[in-house]
């Protein structure tokens, strides 16, 4: 079916990926690869294979086998590198190999960018229902930083594949250690590649997963379309929508930004009639200042929209001149647990400051 937003989505087909790709970006703060590429590869998976269900993690039967399938690397590699649509079916195929399993479902593990719409184009290739939900709510730059590491589940074994044909399988100690090693191949493997971890069962999947994202990604896209057609505020739709608000309106008036151990990391500035805010990120954004105060930090969400049409804007695609409005939002509550803040919080990226949350009633 093709969805409205009206509509609730229980099938995604090629003319629904455009919206959720869009809302997706929107919730990926900045990260999670570039939306068009995502966009591309998954409208042609979609056409080739068929539409795939979308099935709510409250109806996942307890012994379901939930594969969950992602790019790891930096975005802005991946501007210049699109991935091959084989490799991204065939991590999940090497895992369920490797563990000797028959996957039931797909996921993502991440609600951002191309880790929204990559699970799909692995869904349409083996004939498999998508997870409505992810392991975050949003975008992160490392492996371990998901709700299901926080529920105990393990990132490995995993499996890591490139455009090439070079496939692997990890087995690590803990989630800490799945990242260091998987990035050390990520990086000799060009800065991208294809992985499949977490698996867990639907029991598992039910508790550890944030639901309904994917159904939000594509009514925060098919809402901005209809907004834009209507002459509305697409700016303030998207606030609604995350239940957020503006923080800062203006032009971006400095960017630096360079590809390190794997990420985009970098700064922002964006000046406006309310001063000059600082943007501070690491694949997503994660800090942003006004004057020298902090306004919010991860692991709430910072999302940077064109003031125009509200389109969002990825790290890797800020440019001097760009009129930008900021907002931020709230995250799931369990990312604001001990645990969350000790895996996602600012003095884990390397910021002296303790976590400084979204605030809705400050005014824009």
């Amino acid at each position: 079916m093709t969805s409205t937003v009206e509509q609730t989505l229980t099938t995604i087909g090629p003319d629904d990926v455009e919206a959720l790709a869009r809302g997706a970006a929107v919730l990926g703060t900045g990260g999670g690869g570039d939306p068009y590429i995502g966009r591309l590869l998954a409208t042609q998976a979609l056409r080739e294979h068929g539409p795939v269900p979308l099935v709510a993690p409250a109806d996942l039967p307890d012994d379901a086998t939930v594969m969950p399938v992602a790019m790891m690397g930096a975005p802005t590699v991946m501007v210049e590198k699109t991935p091959s649509t084989e490799r991204i079916g065939a991590a999940v195929a090497a895992l369920a190999e490797y563990l000797d399993v028959t996957p039931t479902h797909i996921a993502c593990i991440e609600a951002g960018g191309v880790n929204s719409t990559f699970p799909l184009v692995a869904a349409a290739q083996l004939g498999l229902p998508v997870v409505d939900g992810d392991g975050m709510g949003r975008a992160f730059p490392e492996l371990q930083m998901v709700l299901p590491t926080l529920a105990g589940i393990a990132c490995s074994p995993m499996s890591i594949a490139d455009e090439k044909g070079n496939v692997g399988v990890l087995t690590t100690v803990d989630n800490h250690a799945a990242e260091a090693l998987a990035r050390s191949l990520t990086i000799t493997m060009g800065c991208a590649a294809i992985i499949s971890n977490y698996v867990m069962t639907g029991a598992q999947a039910r508790d550890a997963l944030v639901p309904g994202t994917l159904g939000l990604c594509a009514r925060i896209g098919h809402r901005l379309a209809r907004v834009r057609a209507e002459h509305g505020d697409p700016v303030a739709a998207v606030a609604e929508e995350l239940g957020g608000r503006v923080l800062h309106t203006g032009k971006v008036t400095d960017v630096s930004r360079r590809t390190v151990t794997g990420f985009a990391r970098g700064t922002a500035i964006v000046s406006g009639p309310a001063g000059e805010l600082t943007l501070e990120f690491q694949n997503e954004h994660l800090m942003a200042v006004c004057d020298g105060v902090v306004q919010v930090t991860t692991p709430d969400l910072i999302v940077v929209l064109d003031t125009d049409t509200g389109e969002p804007v990825t790290t890797e695609a800020l440019r001097f001149g760009h009129r930008v409005t900021v907002l931020a939002a709230p995250t799931d509550e369990r990312w604001h647990s001990p645990g969350g803040i000790a895996l996602v919080g600012p003095r884990y990226f390397g910021y002296d400051t303790d976590p400084v949350r979204f605030d809705a009633r400050e005014s824009a």
